[in-house]
């Protein structure tokens, strides 16, 4: 098994809407919210703001930590590739740190990853989105510390 992999996730609103990168698999198109690996000596506040300018070529200015989630990848539906993975991702508020409407377009993107879009709240149960139990936490407006598990 892999080393246990932390990873730092942002949490973007703006009216009404979350801010995603678009990826593309077999089964079509899926959301993640952006953010990934948090490297050697880096805090998790900088690999959120590091990673949101690699996939979605933003800055961002990161407020509190909401959420708090595990991936086992055996546990769940991508086991199949996933079986080794186990990764602890944390979820910040964030916000863009500019007001300019302009292109999102990230220098680094993740292999999977095809766009960048912002997705009606109330859209949330019509899309992939991972992790998917975040979906009713968000529609609820839930911004305390949550320990979410396990869960995809």
């Amino acid at each position: 098994m892999k080393p246990i992999r932390n990873s730092a996730k942002a949490i973007i609103r703006r009216d009404g809407k979350l801010l995603l990168t678009k990826n593309k698999d077999a089964e079509g198109y899926f959301f993640l919210f952006p953010g990934g690996g948090q490297e050697p000596g880096e805090q998790l506040s900088d690999a959120v703001v590091r990673e949101c300018i690699e996939e979605t070529g933003r800055t961002v200015s990161v407020g509190e930590l909401v959420h708090v989630r595990e991936y086992i990848g055996k546990n769940h539906q991508f086991a199949e590739w996933d079986s080794d993975i186990h990764q602890v991702e944390f979820y910040f508020l964030c916000e863009l740190t500019d007001a300019e409407e302009r292109a999102f377009d990230g220098h680094n993107p993740d292999s999977a990853q095809v766009g960048v879009e912002w997705i009606e709240i109330d859209r949330l149960d019509d899309i992939r989105l991972y992790p998917q139990t975040l979906i009713g936490l968000i529609r609820g407006g839930s911004t305390g510390r949550t320990y979410l598990g396990d869960a995809n």
